[in-house]
């Protein structure tokens, strides 16, 4: 067999092809990347750094960064985050160039019965106030009461809520961040968004009037509609025996939680402390 000597000049002229060529290929992507980019518009940078940061998912996305895509697309209202702070939004707003921030909400629990609620069973099992649920809907005869077993306080991200010494869960308002984790895990859907004004809230759920309350729990709510008759402002309804607070007509007076004969309408933890 005969084996020919390669011209080393055919070595360097392929090198040097290969060379060009692959220059030519770099700037062509180069180019090409640049035509065909998606431009992300630099205002969704800006708006992320003024949120929280708390990636809590609250406001149904899946953290800060995808909320503020959200928010400069106008897929999102800015209302739907509540860890931010109000002067922060107020920043976004003018960035976004929209018309408001959004009202501003603090987050309360619903019921103060707790130890005063009566047990239908010893709950011997593990877990939380969901697992609970699954057993007849859980230990207490009232069928709206805080079952006391914690699910919130295992959801919160900063430790704001702790089931107290009378068997209910309680919220710090200091330490809230709005997130609505807790709002999302409570079984008995206890756990409500107020106005970051409001200076009362009706801590009961219940829908039934007087003896038939008293059988199941010393702290709820009797529909005896004493808080609507002596609303100097006209703040308060009676639906389906519960009251229900108009916050836009409500003037923080505190007259329906000084005469409540159940005091089952709570003043706000933050105004309480001021």
């Amino acid at each position: 067999m005969i084996i020919s000597a390669v011209n080393p000049m055919t070595i360097l002229y392929s090198s040097l092809i290969l060379l060009v060529l692959a220059a030519l290929f770099s700037v062509l992507l180069a180019v090409l990347g640049r035509k065909l980019a998606i431009k992300q518009d630099d205002r969704i940078e800006k708006v992320e750094k003024l949120l929280s940061g708390a990636n809590c998912g609250g406001c149904g996305f899946a953290g800060c960064a995808a909320f503020a895509k959200a928010l400069v697309e106008k897929k999102a209202e800015l209302s739907a985050c509540n860890a931010t702070s109000k002067a922060n939004k107020d920043e976004i707003v003018k960035i976004l160039g929209i018309s408001d921030s959004g009202e501003e909400t603090k987050v309360v629990v619903c019921c103060c019965g707790g130890n005063n609620a009566v047990d239908k069973y010893d709950y011997m099992g593990y877990g939380n106030c969901r697992s609970m649920e699954m057993l007849a809907g859980g230990r207490k005869l009232c069928d709206w009461g805080c079952l006391g077993m914690g699910s919130c306080t295992d959801a919160c991200p900063t430790h704001a809520i702790e089931v107290g010494d009378d068997g209910y869960a309680l919220i710090k308002e200091s330490m809230c961040i709005k997130c609505g984790k807790c709002i999302g895990v409570c079984p008995k859907h206890l756990i409500a968004r107020i106005p970051k004004s409001a200076v009362v809230y009706i801590a009961c759920k219940n829908c039934v009037k007087g003896k038939e309350v008293r059988s199941f729990c010393k702290k709820g709510c009797l529909g005896c509609g004493l808080c609507a008759k002596l609303c100097p402002s006209g703040a308060i309804t009676l639906v389906n025996d519960l009251p229900v607070i108009d916050y836009s007509k409500c003037t923080g007076c505190k007259t329906c939680a000084n005469k409540c004969p159940s005091k089952c309408i709570k003043i706000c933890d933050d105004v309480e402390k001021e």
